[in-house]
């Protein structure tokens, strides 16, 4: 067991179950931009191994672009006001926007980036997420295809962190409280 390893409660879903939910996302969002070309955005870093096995698994053509938007810092929990801390190098006006989410758990973050891409003329939007936890939500959003739904635990691996850590476990794992309660 590595250090990051063991740190971990319990695996929720393993490396295997996580790519087959991905392989499905991604015929669905075959489906969805059939004769398209979508500009799919990762909001980093949390979703970045999730976008990139999802886009590499995509037959549809895509243009990819990052931002970054902070609402946690080195805590545990959402501010509830994300902020953008880079943003996209490419246009949206006119595009199919495919936005993909590591999670949505309160909402503000899927809202505040719907609002301004919305804004900047967005043809459509569309929101992949690979967790949805919606006991957490704080307002009305969802994601248009999430791979997997949680509960109230902190959850780490496949890209998600506590403190810039865990992101790269392969697997997405609960964290155990006594880590991040210290």
């Amino acid at each position: 067991m590595n250090e990051l390893a063991k740190d971990c409660e319990r695996i929720l879903f393993p490396a295997e179950t996580i790519a087959e939910e991905v392989k499905k996302a991604a015929a669905w969002l075959d489906a969805r931009y059939e004769g398209t070309m979508p500009l799919a955005i990762s909001v980093l870093k949390g979703s970045v191994i999730f976008f990139c096995d999802l886009v590499r698994a995509m037959k549809t053509p895509v243009q990819m672009d990052f931002m970054t938007l902070s609402s946690y810092g080195s805590g545990s929990s959402s501010s509830g006001m994300p902020k953008i801390v880079m943003d996209l190098a490419a246009p949206v006006d006119g595009r199919d926007v495919l936005l993909v989410e590591d999670i949505v758990d309160s909402g503000h973050t899927l809202v505040k980036l719907k609002q301004l891409l919305g804004g900047r003329g967005a043809k459509s939007f569309t929101v992949v997420s690979l967790l949805d936890k919606p006991s957490r939500r704080e307002v009305d959003v969802q994601a248009d295809y999430s791979c997997f739904t949680v509960g109230n635990e902190f959850i780490v691996g496949y890209g998600l962190d506590y403190d810039q850590r865990y992101r790269n476990l392969p697997y997405v794992g609960v964290l155990k409280p006594e880590v991040y309660e210290k």
